[in-house]
C-alpha cells in the first residue's frame, strides 16, 4: 500500500532553515507531528503544517489508510531555484546576493518495520 504524498514547491525560505523544522517531524506519528508544528516558533512551520495536513487529507481521501495509524514516513527539503539580486555598494559598485527557495515533500503512511542490519548486510 503506497504512501500518500504532498508537495510544496518554490517556497521562499532557504532549504537550511526549512530542514530545521522538517527534521522535527520525520518518522513521528502524524498526529504528534501536527502538535509539534503548531508550537514550533519558526515562520516556515505554518507552511509545513499546512503541507502535512494536505498529506493526511490525501491519505484519507483514498480510504485505504487509517488516520490514527499514519506516520511521517518520508520528509525532505530540496533546493529550488535561486533568484539573483544586486545590492548597492560603496563607490558605485554592486554586490550580488541570492534569494533561495525550497521544495518540500512529505509522505505519510503506515509505520514500516525496520530491517535489522546484520554482518552480512554490512559487507564485513
Amino acid at each position: 500500500m503506497p504512501d500518500a504524498t504532498a508537495t510544496a514547491r518554490y517556497l521562499r525560505v532557504s532549504p537550511q532553515k526549512a530542514r530545521l523544522v522538517v527534521d522535527l517531524i520525520r518518522g513521528v506519528r502524524a498526529e504528534d507531528a501536527l502538535h509539534v508544528l503548531r508550537f514550533t516558533r519558526k515562520c516556515i512551520a505554518a507552511d509545513v503544517l499546512k503541507l502535512l495536513q494536505s498529506a493526511i487529507a490525501n491519505a484519507t481521501d483514498r480510504g485505504e489508510l487509517d488516520v490514527d495509524a499514519l506516520y511521517v514516513t518520508y520528509a525532505c527539503v530540496n533546493e529550488g531555484p535561486r533568484q539573483k539580486r544586486i545590492r548597492p555598494a560603496p563607490m558605485g559598485r554592486a554586490f550580488r546576493y541570492q534569494r533561495r527557495s525550497s521544495h518540500i515533500v512529505i509522505h505519510v503512511g503506515p509505520k514500516r518495520a525496520r530491517a535489522r542490519q546484520t554482518t552480512a548486510n554490512k559487507g564485513i
